[in-house]
């Protein structure tokens, strides 16, 4: 899951601080409260926070000071300062020195939900570029991506395996990237300097998967006018990657095992025994263990296939891996169509983060295509991604929406009615100690008394 967007508030004023936490948590965010500027720098020392919303005017240490000492050290966490008019140019001077923004009271809850979003947005771009950054892969060096304990395993795994000759079974669910380990372990081999070469076996019709890993002689079928030599041969010395191995009948299965086990073969129509030194790697997203339980897989093939087990784990169960992925192919199909991307709005991750993924990476990488395609703007939003991913977004949305609206608004409902009490029912003084302004006020009041 993508972290929660945790803010700082820093307001000398109890009821104002109040008003924008309950404010932030209607929004799906976390509030932090500090009642002065030594408290937010102290705060920040000991805490990540995505940004920092503070007032100007506050007695043991104003806002200017808290700024200052804040960006020393964290200068990539986003400050907004909030002001009286009377103190806008110090808050200019703020930004001048590295400030986000500004906002003036009575806020614009509206301009400052949007600032507020930007900064958050930009901060956890940067983050995830520099996480990212580490797990490019540097010259011979894993191409893999993920840094999640899963993939940690799995990549401890091929290192073990790689420089073996050992014959390597690759399960996995479609789309989670088997091909890319097959790589893997071919390129971190002795044979890595020889072909890898790769095969399909639910891709073609057993006649032609049969040429096609055995080879042909000239005339042994029609079309066939010139001898050809089949993908065992192609990767003497090598690696052959067989694809959905589990696809194959039984009588293909006949004739892998053969070449498992005697490293010999003999062309379609022709009688000539060749000799094969293939290293092989097979994939499955089937349970051969269980297709040989069922009678659809033979068992002495699945041994000979099964030396070693490598498990890649669906995208479901690796989510931590997600911002790097996406990262990764926001670069990718930026660059392939020529886009400019600033980056994916933390609404968007968090949605990315929390789908299902049935596709696993493959649908991910689809999903960040079509996007990065069809986006609007400068940042991949939520909206350009497929359908039934903005679909769950929205079901989540709703299911929480019906478990927090009615204690926020009543929440913010107590504190306005306590404050206008406070204040002998002056509106235009509420407002101000509510950091709203006066139309906002009156709304929420007519929409009380409906």
């Amino acid at each position: 899951m993508a972290k929660q967007v945790t803010i700082l508030v820093v307001d000398d004023e109890q009821v104002h601080r109040y008003m924008l936490c309950s404010m932030f948590k209607e929004w799906g965010w976390k509030c932090v409260e500090a009642d002065d500027g030594k408290t937010a720098v102290d705060a920040v020392q000991k805490f990540s926070y995505d940004a920092v919303l503070m007032d100007v005017r506050m007695a043991r240490m104003d806002g200017m000071e808290a700024f200052a000492k804040i960006h020393a050290t964290h200068p990539a966490l986003p400050v907004i300062i909030m002001t009286a008019y009377s103190s806008v140019d110090a808050a200019v001077e703020a930004i001048k020195h590295g400030a986000y923004d500004y906002m003036t009271k009575p806020l614009d809850f509206d301009r400052l939900r949007l600032t507020l979003e930007r900064a958050v947005d930009k901060k956890q771009v940067e983050e995830r570029k520099q996480v990212a950054q580490k797990s490019i892969p540097e010259e011979n060096s894993s191409s893999i991506l993920g840094s999640s304990l899963l993939m940690r395993e799995l990549l401890e795994m091929i290192s073990y395996v790689a420089p073996t000759e050992a014959t390597v079974l690759i399960n996995g669910e479609s789309g989670t990237g088997k091909e890319l380990v097959a790589a893997e372990l071919h390129n971190n081999s002795e044979r890595r300097d020889k072909p890898f070469v790769k095969v399909n076996c639910a891709a073609l019709a057993e006649s032609l998967l049969e040429s096609e890993l055995f080879g042909h002689e000239k005339g042994a079928f029609t079309g066939a006018d010139k001898q050809r030599e089949g993908k065992f041969v192609q990767a003497d010395g090598g690696t052959l990657f067989l694809d959905e191995i589990g696809e194959t009948s039984q009588a293909m299965q006949v004739k892998m095992l053969r070449v498992l086990q005697e490293h010999e073969l003999q062309r379609v129509g022709g009688e000539e025994t060749i000799r094969t030194d293939a290293r092989i790697i097979a994939a499955t997203n089937r349970d051969l263990e269980q297709e040989v339980h069922n009678g659809n897989f033979r068992e002495d093939l699945y041994y000979r296939l099964n030396v070693v087990t490598v498990t890649v784990p669906p995208l479901r169960k690796r989510r931590d891996d997600i911002p790097t992925l996406v990262e990764h192919f926001v670069r990718k199909f930026a660059e392939k169509n020529r886009r400019e991307v600033a980056g994916v709005t933390s609404e968007c991750m968090e949605l990315l983060c929390s789908y299902s993924w049935p596709g696993n990476v493959r649908e991910l990488e689809n999903a960040i295509e079509r996007g990065v395609i069809l986006m609007r703007g400068e940042y991949l939003t939520e909206k350009s991604l497929p359908v039934p991913i903005q679909k769950q977004v929205r079901e989540r949305r709703s299911e929480r929406e019906v478990g927090q609206d009615s204690s926020l608004q009543a929440q913010e409902k107590v504190l306005i009615l306590r404050t206008l009490e406070e204040t002998d029912g002056n509106k235009s003084e509420a407002a101000r100690r509510l950091g709203v302004t006066r139309k906002t006020l009156q709304n929420k009041l007519h929409k009380y008394s409906e």
